[in-house]
């Protein structure tokens, strides 16, 4: 059941991080918002979601300072981080839109967090996955703080690791009147970004620890990686990093500031990892070219965002190796080809928004035709057309859009690898239906490997199911 406000307990209670449960307890029995008249106010604020921004609060730190993992994982860090170098390679979990807004929509939370638990749980020490990164829209619909145990807390209860996160447009969108304590961006704040870690009221009677990553944008430093975790704002479209001239009077350009000061950080240091983008809404999302059947899907491409990034990118002469979104509640993977700094790269723009607040149609009805799903590995510039940078080609080389799931990613001193894992109903491990492969030296994708079975093989488009899964027999409920 929702849990509501409560007095905080003595803090802090821990002299170090607390991620798992560590013992079982008992289940919500159900799970509902408050009063049916909330669906009438959803409906009364609908126009506002497409035009209120909220200020970016400013990090802690200089714009050019990270986050370490190492911080986030306390006392035993040196040790974690130690057998990760000792790998050769880290791994860790990134998925968004984890958030259940109704009860019907629980189970796909559930199956998606445990079945991440049970990577964690299952896999060998040189695979265990070392964190999650959470891609936006934690938390629906606007009582945010009365829902983080049930949409959060609760669910990822049992999983072993750090879990970072960036706010999306849910976790951060104002209804009118909200008090500013009791703001969605607050709430996130005291959960995600604390100066210590503490047990906050949303946890409810569980343990697990406030984040004390740095602000709603940062830069987590790993081995191997380096993950730039950008904030798009509370727009439903588009997506949003900063004031684009003067448009967003409310929006400061600091998230502008720091990813220039982390490019340059990139840049100066000569860094040989992996560098990665982080961002809620996708800068490419499919949509039908003009003058075929049907819509696009529930979102959008956010291209003044994405001209945000490019120009930055330009001017400091770093592009990251892939950026990954979520918002758009289904899994798409383009790849863009780019003539950059004089040589050609590629890039994977990765959506991977099923993880567990619904599973959404790529192409959607429109004016009485049901429209048609493009072939994977359609040619998509069309959803580029006004590039910042030299981009030469842009693909849609798979797509999912009936599977809840998550990505995988593995990095080494040579490449990154992200495998999306689709989550169905049963127990066993997840299998990936799509991976990709970059070469970290020659900024460029090396090997990809889609579906195998069904329609996907015969015909390159994405593996459906007859029916949405049915409610699962989840792997660690008791």
């Amino acid at each position: 059941m929702p849990r509501g406000a409560r007095e905080p307990l003595p803090q802090p209670l821990f002299d170090e991080p607390v991620f798992a449960q560590g013992r079982p307890t008992p289940d919500p029995t159900r799970f509902k918002v408050p009063h049916p008249s909330d669906v009438a106010l959803y409906r009364r604020i609908q126009a506002l979601l497409y035009q209120d921004v909220v200020p970016v609060p400013v990090s802690r730190g200089s714009p050019g300072a990270d986050y370490a993992l190492g911080d986030a994982l306390g006392p035993h860090g040196p040790e974690v981080l130690e057998q990760i170098q000792a790998n050769g390679r880290i791994v860790f979990h990134s998925v968004g839109d984890i958030g259940a807004s109704n009860q019907g929509k629980y189970p796909g939370e559930i199956r998606v967090s445990d079945r991440l638990t049970q990577d964690c749980q299952l896999a060998p020490p040189e695979d265990r996955p070392a964190f999650l990164f959470l891609l936006g829209d934690l938390i629906y619909d606007f009582r945010e703080a009365r829902y983080y145990y049930d949409q959060f807390y609760e669910p990822y209860r049992d999983y072993p690791a750090p879990i970072f996160a960036i706010p999306g447009n849910h976790d951060s969108f104002i209804v009118p009147g909200t008090p500013a304590d009791a703001a969605p961006l607050a709430t996130f704040r005291r959960n995600f970004c604390a100066t210590e870690p503490v047990v906050t009221p949303e946890a409810g009677s569980l343990h697990r620890a406030a984040m004390t990553q740095p602000g709603v944008y940062f830069a987590l430093e790993a081995p191997y990686v380096r993950i730039l975790g950008l904030f798009s704002n509370a727009l439903e479209d588009p997506g949003v990093i900063s004031g684009e001239s003067g448009k967003w009077t409310t929006i400061s350009d600091v998230q502008l500031d720091f990813l220039t000061a982390q490019l340059t950080r990139v840049r100066e240091e000569n860094y040989a990892g992996c560098v990665l983008i982080c961002v809620h809404h996708p800068p490419f999302a499919y949509a039908p070219p003009v003058g075929a059947r049907g819509g696009g899907g529930t979102h959008a491409s956010s291209p003044e965002m994405l001209a945000d990034i490019d120009r930055i990118c330009a001017a400091q002469g770093v592009y990251p190796h892939a950026v990954l979104s979520g918002h758009a509640h289904n899994y798409q993977r383009f790849t863009r080809s780019i003539d950059f700094q004089g040589r050609a790269i590629t890039v994977p723009f990765i959506v991977c928004g099923g993880g567990g607040h619904d599973v959404d149609p790529l192409v959607r009805a429109r004016s009485g035709s049901a429209g048609r799903e493009p072939d994977d590995g359609a040619d998509v510039r069309y959803l580029d057309p006004d590039p910042q940078v030299p981009a030469t080609g842009l693909v849609l080389d798979h797509h999912d859009d009936r599977t809840y799931g998550y990505l995988r990613v593995t990095v080494d001193p040579r490449s990154v690898g992200f495998a999306f894992h689709p989550v169905g109903v049963g127990p066993e491990p997840a299998v990936p239906i799509d991976q990709v492969v970059v070469d970290l030296a020659s900024h460029s994708v090396t090997g990809a490997r889609p579906a195998t079975r069904g329609r996907s093989a015969q015909r390159g488009r994405s593996t459906r199911s007859s029916t949405r899964p049915s409610t699962p027999r989840p792997v660690r409920r008791r």
